[in-house]
């Protein structure tokens, strides 16, 4: 298997992250021809997004859909429950990440520059985040992590972007987005503890500041 695209992509880091909890070293390369719009990314991917996953000689995009190639593909420790309705939830605390969560950071990246900050779109946005956070919340399991004892699909689809969403709004004052809200707390403190997610976050901070220094 061969992946394509930069790591401070929360959407390539969770494929990354689940091919570690399956006990895979799947390495992020630069997309060919030096972008995701190259003519050669472009044949992989039309879509001109990262990650694309190329494996005998097919290719897919679509980070979620990658995820679960990559998991059913190598069946040992796999990581979405055997129990439907836990799948199902699963699935959806990853898709509130990606469709109600991950909405609101075009507004901080559009007013990253104090000097040209909309402060209206900005608590918009502040206002958003914490709902869709809150709707997160409600939906997780009782812990420690994201959906019952062990380290799984959700937690996975969950950290790189609420570690971006995190690094991002705290130039804008918020700085604990898990402030009162004690599961997603309790879950990020386990992130933090734990043997494979722990050594993870480090490295995708790191490339966040990296990425972020560059855009100054």
């Amino acid at each position: 298997m061969k992946l394509y695209g930069m790591l401070v992509s929360p959407y390539v880091a969770r494929v990354v992250l689940a091919a570690r909890a399956k006990g895979l070293d799947l390495v992020p390369q630069a997309p060919p021809g030096g972008g995701i719009k190259s003519a050669e990314f472009l044949a992989m991917n039309p879509m001109g997004k990262m990650p694309a996953l190329e494996h005998n000689g097919r290719f897919l995009s679509e980070s979620m859909v990658i995820m679960e190639y990559v998991d059913e593909a190598n069946p040992a420790k796999p990581l979405l429950p055997k129990d439907p309705m836990d799948r199902g939830q699963a699935r959806l605390l990853a898709r509130i990440v990606d469709l109600y969560v991950q909405a609101h950071g075009g507004a901080f990246f559009r007013n990253m520059n104090p000097a040209q900050r909309n402060e209206a779109e900005i608590q918009t946005a502040k206002d958003g985040l914490r709902k869709s956070l809150a709707d997160l919340e409600h939906f997780m399991g009782p812990g420690p992590y994201a959906l019952g004892s062990t380290l799984g699909f959700a937690d996975c689809a969950l950290l790189p972007n609420l570690l971006m969403m995190s690094g991002i709004v705290a130039g804008f004052g918020v700085t604990d987005i898990y402030a009162g809200l004690p599961k997603l707390t309790r879950w990020m403190q386990q992130m933090q503890s734990d043997a494979i997610t722990g050594p993870f976050i480090g490295e995708y901070r790191q490339a966040m500041a990296a990425f972020m220094a560059s855009r100054r």
